[in-house]
């Protein structure tokens, strides 16, 4: 009898988990399925995800708008296999045995759609290397 491995976590996080991480957590999950679990949060999160980011994931056919910001806590980068920060540089808790990533990206609050959707795009073709790397086919 085999064993399927567990399937690996990802945890995304920025400063408010209102953009960027929101945004990768949705592609991720879109892209990968039941492959990944995915988990996003921030280290002061915001009271609502970025209306632009709510605005331009839509344009990319998926729906965030029910999504809220949630903070980031030890359990959750101890229960990721790999954690990718945007931005929240050393308030991010560093275990050993974990793989970090830090996404230099630029910080969609206070912008408008207009200017969240280059940030979405980097974020989406980062997110399928992401999986590549991670040897899931994307859907």
């Amino acid at each position: 009898m085999s064993t399927i491995a567990p399937r690996p976590s990802v945890l995304f996080v920025c400063v408010h988990n209102a953009g960027r991480s929101q945004m990768a957590a949705a592609f991720l999950t879109r892209l990968a399925g039941d492959g990944v679990e995915v988990r996003s949060a921030g280290s002061a999160p915001a009271g609502t995800v970025n209306p632009a980011v709510v605005e331009a994931m839509k344009e990319a056919g998926i729906d965030i708008s029910a999504e809220t910001p949630k903070v980031l806590t030890t359990e959750a980068v101890q229960a990721s296999d790999v954690v990718i920060t945007m931005g929240c540089g050393d308030t991010c808790p560093v275990f050993p045995g974990k793989r970090y990533l830090d996404w230099q990206l630029a910080d969609p609050a206070g912008r408008g759609v207009d200017a969240v959707r280059p940030i979405r795009d980097e974020i989406e073709q980062r997110v399928r290397g992401l999986l590549a790397e991670l040897g899931i086919p994307a859907t």
